[in-house]
């Protein structure tokens, strides 16, 4: 789960958006640059994820 998620310097838990591997030709310059960003895990999946995390990554 370390390569699918992350945890900032202040303990977040963070992951990237899905829909930038492929067919990238239909989608649009901004669309892609806002699938760049990193963004926090949802609440609800918080603990599930941290408890799939290694060394209390």
């Amino acid at each position: 789960m370390s390569k699918r998620f992350s945890r900032t310097g202040s303990g977040k838990l963070v992951r990237r958006k899905a829909g930038r591997r492929h067919i990238l030709t239909s989608k649009a310059r901004d669309r892609k640059r806002r699938l760049k960003d990193k963004v926090a895990v949802a609440p609800g999946e918080k603990l599930s994820v941290s408890r799939l995390m290694p060394y209390g990554a």
